[in-house]
């Protein structure tokens, strides 16, 4: 049997994302450094948490865009109940407001997806050491970032709103009163310079405030 040659303590790295082949030929690569040791895999951000809590990885490895809870919200959640694990933000196109969500989040580097593995398993290593480690044309796009004008509340209920949700239903769901979830509607679709509601939201989810 072939000796392996990691070191006694190997650095535990979570990775969530929801394209099944391209993340198990990650992972597999990952695996192959010799200080790394890919603990756990999930396919959906409502996940992450658990398997956070429960594999204690040093650091995770999260897709922004996942089924169940985006990687930014997982982010903000392993801030709150995992503060030892370090969240490195995954995606293909960034959108401008995407970087600002991420650092607010707590996450310590964002990079492009398709990167190579040689770089990912760098980047790994240096936010370990206490560094930032953010994406340079990332960080250029995110200087000419138009600020989120929107409330976290005005947030919320665009999002709740992305089905076709009635107002009445949305109260009911965020519990609000049913007024305030009108006046959120009202108030996004005025500071996105949109038509109605339902634009605020695609132009909301373009500049990647939602």
């Amino acid at each position: 049997m072939p000796r392996d040659h990691r070191p006694a303590k190997s650095i535990r790295v979570l990775l969530a994302g929801d394209q099944g082949m391209t993340h198990g030929a990650l992972a597999l690569l990952l695996g192959m450094e010799p200080d790394i040791s890919v603990v756990a895999q999930v396919p959906a951000g409502d996940a992450i948490v658990d398997a956070a809590l429960t594999h204690r990885p040093d650091v995770a490895l999260l897709d922004i865009e996942l089924p169940g809870m985006s990687g930014l919200d997982a982010a903000a959640e392993l801030r709150d109940q995992a503060p030892d694990c370090r969240v490195l933000l995954l995606t293909t196109h960034a959108r401008p407001g995407h970087l600002h969500r991420a650092m607010d989040a707590g996450a310590a580097g964002f990079l492009v997806k398709d990167a190579p593995v040689e770089e990912l398993a760098a980047s790994i290593r240096r936010v370990l050491t206490g560094e930032t480690v953010i994406d340079p044309a990332f960080a250029a796009t995110a200087r000419n970032a138009t600020p989120n004008p929107l409330s976290p509340q005005e947030c919320d209920v665009l999002k709740a709103a992305a089905d076709g949700t009635a107002p009445v239903d949305i109260a009911t769901r965020l519990n609000l009163p049913e007024p305030t979830v009108h006046a959120c509607l009202t108030s996004a679709t005025a500071k996105t310079g949109a038509g109605n509601h339902m634009e605020a939201l695609r132009e909301a989810r373009r500049q990647g405030w939602l």
